[in-house]
C-alpha cells in the first residue's frame, strides 16, 4: 500500500483486506474446493476409480506446487499485485475450460493449469496480506488481517455451495452434462470476484525486491514447523476432496449436503475471528498444532457416527480451523524472518503445503479402493497424519 497516515489506513484496510479476501475465494474456494462437489456426478458419468478422483486433485496439487516454485521468480519481477491479478485471471479461464472437455487428459491437463495459476493468486495474496499487516496500524491487527485472508476460502466454498446445485439440476443446456454445466457457472462467479478484487486493492502495492536485497529465509530455524505443514498437507486434502463422496455413500440427501458445505464454508469464514488472538500471541508452533490436533477430530468424526449432527459437527470444526493452518505458516515466516525474506519463506511454506497435496488425494483413495473399507479407511489416515502434524508442530520453537 502507499505510504498513508494510521487514521488512513483505518479506514481502508477492512476495505484492502476483503478484496484480497475475495483473491482467496476464487484461488482454493472456487477453483480447488468446488471439486468436491462435483466429483461424485464426475465419477458416474466418466466411470472414475477413487484412486482416478484423487489423481485429478494430485495433479491440481502438482501444478500448484509448479505455481509455487516460479512463485519467488514471478515476485522478483513485478508488483506483487500484478502476480495475484494475474493468477485470479488464469483460475477463471481454467475453471471455464473444465466444462467444455471430458477426456481425463484434458481435465488433467486443466487441473495441473488451475493450480499454478493459484499457486500465483493465493500464495501471492499471501505475501500482500502480510504487508497489509505491516502498514502503519496494521500490526495490531496482523492476526485478524491475516485471518481475513484465508477466510475469504471460506466465501468461495459458501457460494460454491448454493450454486452448484441450482446449476446441475435437471435442465436443458445444448449437449452439456450437470457437471459440465456447473463449471462454467463456477468460471463465471470467479470473473464477477476477481473484478471485485482488482479494485478493492487497487491501493496495494508489493514492489518486487531487487536480488542485492533479497534475503533467505532460514529454514533450518522452521523445521519443525514445516514438518507439521507437510502433515497437514497430506491429511487435510483428503477430507476435503472426498468429504462429500463418503457423506452420499452414507446416505445424505442433497440439501443437507448442501447445507454441510455451506457450514463448513462459514466455519473458514469464522475462523477469521476465531483464532486471530491465537495467531497474534504465539511466535512458535503451538497455534499449528493446535489447529493440526483439532482438524484430526474433525476427520475423524464423520467415521465414527454418520448421524447428521455429528457430521455437522466435524463440518463447522473442518471448517473453523484448516485455513487457519496456513495463516499460521505466514505469522511464522513474519515472526521468523526480516521483510526482505518473507518471500523466501512463504514460497517455502507453499512448496511443503504443494507437496502434500499431491500425495495426499492419490494416498487416500488408493488406500480406499485397496483396503476394502472405502472411504472411512482412508479418512482414518488422514486424521492420523493431522495428529502427527501437531505432534511435530508443537516443537517448533519461537524465535530467540
Amino acid at each position: 500500500m502507499d505510504h498513508v497516515s494510521d487514521n488512513e489506513f483505518r479506514r481502508g484496510w477492512v476495505v484492502t483486506a476483503l478484496g484480497l479476501a475475495l483473491a482467496s475465494a476464487v484461488s482454493l474456494g472456487l477453483a480447488r474446493f468446488a471439486y468436491a462437489l462435483l466429483l461424485p456426478a464426475m465419477r458416474v458419468d466418466l466411470d472414475w476409480s477413487y484412486a482416478t478422483a484423487g489423481a485429478m486433485n494430485t495433479v491440481n496439487a502438482a501444478g500448484y506446487l509448479a505455481g509455487a516454485l516460479l512463485l519467488p521468480r514471478w515476485q522478483a519481477r513485478f508488483d506483487g499485485r500484478q502476480v495475484v491479478v494475474a493468477g485470479g485471471i488464469g483460475a477463471c479461464l481454467t475453471l471455464a475450460l473444465h466444462g467444455l472437455v471430458r477426456s481425463d487428459e484434458a481435465l488433467y491437463a486443466l487441473r495441473f493449469a488451475s493450480g499454478l495459476a493459484s499457486a500465483a493468486s493465493f500464495a501471492g495474496g499471501g505475501l500482500l496480506a502480510a504487508t497489509l499487516a505491516q502498514q502503519p496500524g496494521g500490526m495490531q491487527r496482523s492476526g485478524l488481517i491475516l485471518g481475513i485472508y484465508y477466510g475469504g476460502t471460506g466465501l468461495g466454498i459458501v457460494a460454491c455451495s448454493l450454486l452448484v446445485p441450482q446449476v446441475m439440476a435437471p435442465m436443458e443446456w445444448g449437449a452439456l452434462v450437470d457437471w459440465q454445466r456447473a463449471w462454467l457457472a463456477l468460471a463465471v462467479l470467479a470473473a464477477l470476484a476477481t473484478v471485485v478484487m482488482v479494485g478493492m486493492t487497487r491501493r496495494l502495492r508489493c514492489p518486487p525486491v531487487a536480488a542485492a536485497q533479497r534475503e533467505r529465509a532460514p529454514l533450518a530455524a522452521l523445521r519443525f514447523g514445516m514438518a507439521g505443514y507437510l502433515c497437514f498437507g497430506l491429511g487435510y486434502i483428503g477430507y476435503m476432496t472426498f468429504i462429500i463422496s463418503l457423506l452420499r455413500e452414507q446416505g445424505l440427501s442433497g440439501p443437507l449436503l448442501t447445507s454441510f458445505y455451506v457450514l463448513l464454508g462459514l466455519g473458514v469464514v469464522a475462523s477469521s475471528w476465531l483464532w486471530a488472538g491465537l495467531l497474534q500471541r504465539h511466535a512458535g508452533g503451538r497455534p499449528m498444532a493446535t489447529l493440526n490436533g483439532l482438524l484430526a477430530l474433525a476427520t475423524v468424526l464423520p467415521v465414527l457416527s454418520s448421524h447428521p449432527v455429528v457430521v455437522f459437527a466435524s463440518g463447522a470444526l473442518f471448517g473453523s480451523v484448516f485455513l487457519s493452518v496456513v495463516a499460521s505458516t505466514t505469522a511464522l515466516v513474519r515472526h521468523h524472518c526480516s521483510k526482505a525474506a518473507w518471500p523466501s519463506g512463504i514460497a517455502a511454506f507453499t512448496i511443503i503445503f504443494a507437496a502434500g497435496q499431491i500425495v495426499g488425494p492419490v494416498m487416500v483413495g488408493w488406500v480406499s479402493d485397496a483396503a476394502g473399507g472405502g472411504l472411512q479407511t482412508g479418512f482414518v489416515l488422514s486424521a492420523g497424519l493431522l495428529a502427527l502434524g501437531s505432534v511435530l508442530a508443537l516443537r517448533q520453537r519461537p524465535p530467540a
